[in-house]
């Protein structure tokens, strides 16, 4: 089992920026393709990036590409979420995911609990 502590939320200004982490626990991580997701008040969790067991293909939405770049450190069971030029919109609870399968797309098989990003117009 894997385990998901999500890290680096908050408030910020419109037009900043912020790096979400999450560190995994166990000896597996590089096994499992990533994701991160995002649910906002009142609206279903969607799909925010992607990247694979390697972390040379990733996978954005079409909404987000260009501001947000997903990556990973499997010698630090760590995945990011570099979010630049945020908007009030991007307010969400952030979620990351381990997927199952091989490739990225999979179906997520554990969750993180979440962390909180505020964007403040």
């Amino acid at each position: 089992q894997v385990q998901l502590v999500e890290s680096g939320g908050g408030l910020v200004q419109a037009g900043g920026s912020l790096r979400l982490s999450c560190a995994a626990s166990g000896p597996t991580f590089s096994s499992y393709p990533m994701a991160w997701f995002r649910q906002a008040p009142g609206k279903e969790r969607e799909f925010v990036a992607a990247i694979s067991r390697s972390g040379a293909s990733t996978n954005y939405a079409d909404s987000l590409k260009g501001r947000f770049t997903i990556s990973r450190d499997n010698a630090k069971n760590t995945v990011y979420l570099q979010m630049n030029s945020l908007k009030p919109e991007d307010t969400s609870v952030y979620y990351c995911a381990a997927t199952s399968g091989a490739i990225i797309g999979g179906a997520p098989r554990y969750w993180g609990q979440g962390t909180q990003v505020t964007v403040s117009s």
